[in-house]
């Protein structure tokens, strides 16, 4: 199975980006984020045509995640238990679904952005992070991946300069310890390791030519339980997706998982020692 997030900043204007996408790569399944529409207002007949089913959510120009894929959809759910609610009057944002694709449970997430350290906006989205970890740590014996883009950069080497950053979110203690909480109760970020290299981002944003100059951001990630993590064959940073014109301003982050009989055929490749 070969499994994609990708934040597209808007769905209906790269619906042409995002097909072109599935059949370059070959995905099975697509995780999205920001993709700033309702369900009724989503392009969906050339994903069809091309043998997708979607699951989405979305309430208005803003947010919204959805999943697509071509091995199945299977309890489609939005939102996670105890999800907090922001804005007056209080509401559910559409920032997460879930949905079993070929055996795997896949949540698309888009967490909150936080805006400022000292915004009402930046509460929500650590309380946010603290409910879903709570929600994730029953998940853990199961193939299960957290995808998406996570408004977190984890260590000083996910920013193109640690020091722009120093009065800002995404970098802040209590984000990156709400960040690895996730990796002590299990998960793995299971692109970081096919993916060493240094300045490897995931978000450039559009001004003062950031892409141009490679000073971005790894703020995407795969967040893969135990099971789902043994799975992992490789995995990519399609950086090429964000460049040109009318491009996002993030790149998909591409993961490739053994089938389950691929990894019995090595067992017992292991167990009997033939070739």
């Amino acid at each position: 199975m070969r499994l994609a997030t990708w934040n597209v900043n808007s769905l209906r204007s790269r619906i042409d980006r995002v097909e072109a996408f599935l059949t370059r790569h070959d995905i099975d399944v697509l995780a999205v984020q920001e993709t700033k529409a309702r369900e009724d207002q989503l392009p969906l007949m050339g994903l069809q045509s091309l043998g997708y089913d979607v699951a989405a959510a979305g309430y208005h120009q803003w947010n919204g995640v959805a999943i697509i894929s071509r091995v199945g959809l299977e309890d489609v759910q939005v939102g996670f238990p105890e999800m907090p609610t922001f804005g007056d009057p209080p509401a559910a944002e559409a920032r997460a679904i879930g949905a079993t694709c070929g055996g795997v449970r896949i949540w698309s997430l888009y967490v909150p952005n936080g805006r400022k350290v000292d915004d009402p906006h930046f509460h929500y989205k650590l309380d946010w992070l603290a409910r879903l970890r709570e929600s994730a740590a029953t998940w853990t014996d199961q193939p299960t991946a957290l995808v998406g883009d996570w408004n977190i950069a984890p260590t000083d080497d996910d920013v193109f300069d640690i020091a722009q950053f120093a009065t800002s979110t995404h970098v802040t203690p209590r984000e990156r310890a709400a960040f690895n909480g996730f990796l002590d109760d299990g998960y793995v970020d299971v692109v970081r390791p096919h993916t060493p290299e240094p300045d490897t981002y995931t978000y450039w944003d559009y001004y003062r030519q950031r892409f141009e100059r490679n000073r971005g951001m790894r703020i995407d990630f795969v967040l893969g339980s135990p099971p789902l993590a043994a799975r992992v064959s490789g995995a990519f940073v399609d950086r090429d997706e964000r460049a040109g014109k009318g491009a996002s301003d993030h790149a998909p982050v591409v993961v490739d998982l053994a089938d389950l009989v691929d990894l019995a055929d090595v067992a017992d490749v292991a167990t009997d020692g033939s070739p």
